[in-house]
């Protein structure tokens, strides 16, 4: 028996909270963590972060960046750091990749990295994703 993809729908508090967070006036590092509720079938959000570190959020896992350019300039780069937790069942880890372009779509996100191992996540890791974007 084949089981069907689920792409779940994307929270609408989460989609204006994305919305916001896109366009914040804020300097420092910040991160939305988000997660699906399998019963509802829903992206919901997890946890928010203010001034933390790729290698901190790394510890929080189970996306923005201040970014200094080779020249000088300084950016503030949405990225979307996609990873599925380790170890969940496969109908799970489909249901994670299927919403994963939704959620994409939805906020019209450009910067998007998957990550297969959370201890990957270090500042360099980004900072060699992120200078394709120059």
């Amino acid at each position: 028996m084949t089981e069907s993809l689920v792409v779940c729908d994307v929270d609408k508090d989460l989609v204006k909270k994305l919305r916001d967070f896109r366009f914040r006036k804020e300097t420092n590092n910040a991160a939305i963590v988000m997660k699906i509720d399998k019963d509802k079938q829903l992206v919901i959000l997890d946890e928010e972060h203010e001034d933390i570190s790729p290698d901190d959020l790394k510890d929080e896992l189970p996306e923005s960046y201040k970014y200094q350019h080779t020249d000088g300039r300084v950016s503030y780069p949405l990225c979307f750091i996609f990873s599925s937790p380790v170890g969940c069942q496969p109908e799970q880890q489909m249901m994670y990749a299927g919403s994963k372009n939704k959620l994409v779509q939805t906020v019209e996100l450009t910067k998007v990295f998957e990550i297969r191992n959370t201890e990957d996540l270090t500042e360099e890791w980004l900072r060699e994703k992120l200078g394709f974007f120059g």
